[in-house]
């Protein structure tokens, strides 16, 4: 149990904490195409170039993106798809949780509606 513990404590610090923000799961999504140098990433999510370069900050510090040095240009890129795939599957059973709650809500309009 006390590893089990371990690993979730290192799994909040170094991951969960990454993904606090939708904007930097979008910038995860995003960097999944190819690799951006910041000014392109902001501009493909519609960000100002200071909030990217935060987050990016951010990611980079908890090894989910990897910053390369081409020219005078820093690309960034994802160190490991899995987190993308981790992503998926949170998507996933939020999407089926929606689902459930949207069917309850038509069984119950549909309930009143026949009172």
């Amino acid at each position: 149990m006390d590893k089990l513990k371990s690993e979730i404590d290192l799994l909040h610090a170094r991951i969960c904490k990454a993904l606090a923000s939708p904007n930097r799961i979008m910038i995860l999504y995003t960097l999944a195409e190819h690799a951006y140098n910041v000014s392109e990433l902001a501009e493909a999510i519609e960000l100002p170039q200071s909030t990217v370069s935060r987050h990016l900050t951010v990611l980079r510090e908890r090894r989910l993106v990897v910053a390369n040095r081409e020219g005078q240009s820093v690309y960034y890129s994802l160190v490991d798809n899995r987190i993308l795939e981790a992503l998926d599957l949170l998507r996933a059973v939020l999407a089926e949780r929606l689902d459930t709650q949207s069917q309850l809500a038509e069984s119950v309009y549909k309930n009143l509606e026949e009172e």
